[in-house]
């Protein structure tokens, strides 16, 4: 039986399945002269390159927006009481 490749590309998409070492997955992250983008070290797809300037903005955004999201959940929290409501039924039969 033939042996399954462990890496490659799928309809320009690449991958790696192959076990990681660690200065494979510093050397993935981390390679000047590229793309904001570099194949993954271990799975599917891509991922940031933390050598290109444009990567720590997209990091900084995400940070940003998960921040503003943590902290406005927990202000929500704060300001709802749990007051009771009042319904009113109009049981009129026309």
């Amino acid at each position: 039986m033939a042996e399954k490749p462990t890496s490659g590309e799928i309809l320009g998409v690449p991958y790696n399945f192959e076990r990681p070492s660690i200065s494979r997955m510093l050397a993935s992250y981390w390679q000047p002269g590229e793309g904001m983008l570099v194949e993954k070290p271990f799975g599917v797809g891509y991922t940031l390159n933390l050598a290109n300037w444009r990567s720590w903005i997209v990091v900084l955004v995400a940070g940003g927006l998960l921040w503003q999201q943590e902290s406005g959940a927990s202000d929500e929290s704060e300001d709802r009481v749990d007051e009771p409501v009042e319904v009113i039924v109009d049981d009129t039969d026309d």
